[in-house]
């Protein structure tokens, strides 16, 4: 397995060193499956951010947005859409951008910082989000490949602040799930084993951005990422997500759950998760479900986006966050 990375540097003439000569290291990583880029220079997380931080602001946002939210439980039942008794479990995503597209809260309250997520809110919410993906499955045979899909606060891309989770079922993977299944199997064809355990078993070794496992999961910081603070977490025993046991669903939520609060410990309140699954009742060998998470700009009233047009354009990260700083900050509570 290839973990290629060349270091390069640019030279400036810095006005913090009364423009004397800098030279700001940048390292060009690639994913070892896909080839994806990730270009890392850690110098700019120290940019100067014209968007201010307002903690008391966002708490006025968050009190000014309660009243009329649509999640909270005293207004749920009358202004949620519902979906056919059928399909009962969940309500449906009032502007889906999927033919089976549901929404399911975390919590009653409003508004949680990250460590205020526990271990039972999202066991709670990946079992209902299982029943609802298997009876989609059973209405439409058609319909194999879930999503499960966290964006936190707006900087994310979420419109509604009261935590939630998206759960899509579509009939066609996504252009990057099929990505990574296509090169996984090719990947077993040419070495004889699978990439996703060699993965494990590589990191672990390496150890600088392996975080931990258990007999149901494993990890790590994502060696090249798509996003700053990325971890990755491996199903070891799963294709996709109904294929988890009670067991592994709760090392899931877990896993999650610790993540969200080493998020906070980093002055983290935003983020994106998404898993990749298999189809459903297919098990093939040379695929496990995994999840990314990335961390987000800090929601304020003012923020400014982290990703550019390299990112939108040209399917090259831009990261200000080393993998082995994250795994380091991580590691402990693993």
């Amino acid at each position: 397995m290839q973990f290629r990375r060349e270091v390069k540097s640019q030279e400036l003439l810095s006005p913090a060193l009364r423009f004397e000569s800098e030279f700001q290291p940048i390292e060009y990583r690639e994913d070892p499956l896909t080839g994806s880029q990730s270009r890392i220079n850690v110098a700019r997380a120290g940019r100067v951010k014209q968007a201010q931080k307002g903690e008391l602001a966002v708490k006025e946002m968050v009190e000014r947005t309660r009243a009329g939210c649509s999640f909270c439980a005293e207004n749920i039942l009358e202004r949620t859409p519902k979906l056919p008794p059928r399909l009962c479990l969940l309500f449906p995503n009032l502007y889906p951008f999927a033919e089976y597209h549901a929404v399911a809260t975390l919590t009653e309250r409003h508004y949680l910082e990250l460590d205020e997520f526990t271990t039972e809110m999202l066991v709670d919410n990946l079992t209902i989000s299982k029943k609802y993906i298997a009876l989609v499955h059973q209405e439409d045979a058609e319909a194999k490949y879930p999503l499960w899909i966290w964006n936190h606060l707006p900087p994310s891309g979420a419109s509604i602040i009261h935590p939630h989770v998206q759960i899509v079922v579509d009939r066609a993977p996504t252009p990057e799930l099929e990505r990574l299944m296509v090169k996984s199997e090719e990947y077993l064809k040419r070495q004889g084993v699978s990439y996703w355990h060699e993965l494990i078993q590589a990191e672990r070794e390496i150890g600088e951005r392996y975080i931990g496992e258990n007999n149901s999961l494993a990890v790590m910081a994502s060696f090249a990422p798509r996003g700053n603070n990325e971890v990755q977490v491996i199903l070891k025993r799963a294709a996709n997500l109904i294929d988890l046991d009670e067991g592994q669903t709760r090392d899931f939520a877990a896993a999650i759950t610790k993540i969200l609060h080493c998020y906070r410990a980093m002055g983290i309140n935003s983020f994106n998760l998404i898993t990749y699954s298999a189809r459903l009742t297919e098990r093939p060998d040379y695929f496990l479900m995994s999840a990314r998470i990335i961390s987000r700009p800090v929601f304020r009233p003012l923020y400014t986006s982290d990703a550019g047009f390299m990112e939108r354009f040209y399917d090259v990260w831009i990261i200000e966050t080393l993998p082995e700083e994250v795994a380091r900050e991580m590691r402990e509570s693993f």
